[in-house]
């Protein structure tokens, strides 16, 4: 494949992925594992290319790379991305391609005082977002990403747009969170009244809003709860905006809280959103309305927090109990 072939495939793959208005990060991804694969099939045109050559690369990234299955999944979704999308060639039976199959783990919950812990060592604005995790029930990602409008106190609820298989759904706002966030609202508040005075105060859009309404942007309500401590460069439209925090200053922030609270589980953001599900359960509320507050489409992926209920051993009692 020749350089002036490579730039024109890898733009035909951000149109569609623009199209069907996938996130930046996805856009990002799907182009770096189509340039991944045309390296490893010596320059030559996915056009040229079928499923055999598919398979190849992607069981070399497990064994060669040691990737791990969600790794290995993920540039499978980007090729058949490429096949279906982009270039419009079916490459064959895709049952014959080795789809990568991760362990079944369970997951890490914290105790309640060790959420408590946790949360006392934190400050600012990650604070408020692992407090967002716990209360609400939301993804790191739904939290940082969180805007103005999102958030209703009257009815004490947070929408969450756009979450994970692109499904809005609403979920608690915690009455012991308001005071912080509105603080935190009075704090990006300042910061956008800044940008607007020098000019700026465009926030990023979903979708082809901003061509219906170019204003918005600069709008109160489409501001991000959590912004970036500096403004970026649209890579879409090369227009300088401000972004939402990036997740990892919540990651470092929580990551070190554990450390510090002398807690040894393996715990992380997303062990904040399980602890939610798990306490709720522990609670008395059914798993209906959990799954539905999670967002999770299917009920089995709730049932899984199940195992950590106020039964300890799922409930049975060890034989070696009884002749003690």
């Amino acid at each position: 494949m020749s350089d002036i072939q490579a730039p024109r495939l890898l733009q035909r793959v951000r149109q569609a992925v623009r199209v069907r208005h996938y996130s930046v990060r996805t856009e990002e991804s799907y182009v770096a594992w189509v340039r991944r694969f045309v390296r490893f099939n010596a320059m030559r045109h996915p056009a040229e290319l079928g499923a055999e050559d598919v398979n190849r690369f992607v069981t070399a990234l497990a064994e060669s790379g040691r990737l791990s299955a969600s790794t290995q999944t993920q540039a499978l979704s980007a090729l058949l991305f490429l096949y279906r999308h982009v270039l419009r060639q079916d490459i064959g039976d895709l049952g014959a391609i080795a789809r990568a199959k991760g362990p079944v783990r369970l997951p890490v919950v914290l105790e309640r005082g060790e959420v408590r812990a946790v949360l006392e060592r934190m400050t600012g604005p990650p604070r408020l977002g692992a407090l967002l995790m716990y209360g609400s029930g939301l993804r790191l990602s739904e939290a940082v990403q969180l805007r103005v409008k999102d958030l209703d106190f009257t009815m004490r609820e947070i929408t969450v747009r756009r979450a994970k298989g692109a499904v809005d759904r609403v979920t608690m706002l915690p009455e012991s969170v308001v005071p912080e966030l509105e603080a935190q609202l009075d704090r990006a508040r300042r910061l956008h009244q800044r940008d607007l005075a020098m000019g700026g105060g465009l926030a990023p859009l979903p979708g082809a809003y901003e061509r219906k309404a170019p204003a918005a942007a600069r709008e109160w309500k489409w501001q991000f709860l959590f912004p970036a401590g500096r403004r970026f460069r649209d890579p879409r439209s090369g227009v300088m905006r401000r972004y939402a925090m990036h997740e990892s200053v919540v990651q470092r922030a929580v990551r070190q809280a554990v450390q510090e609270a002398g807690i040894t589980k393996l715990a992380t953001c997303h062990s904040l959103r399980h602890s939610f599900a798990t306490h709720l359960l522990q609670d008395g509320y059914d798993i209906r309305t959990v799954q539905e507050l999670l967002g999770h489409r299917d009920v089995a992926t709730t049932m899984i927090y199940t195992h950590v209920l106020n039964r300890g051993g799922l409930g049975v009692r060890s034989p070696m109990d009884r002749i003690q």
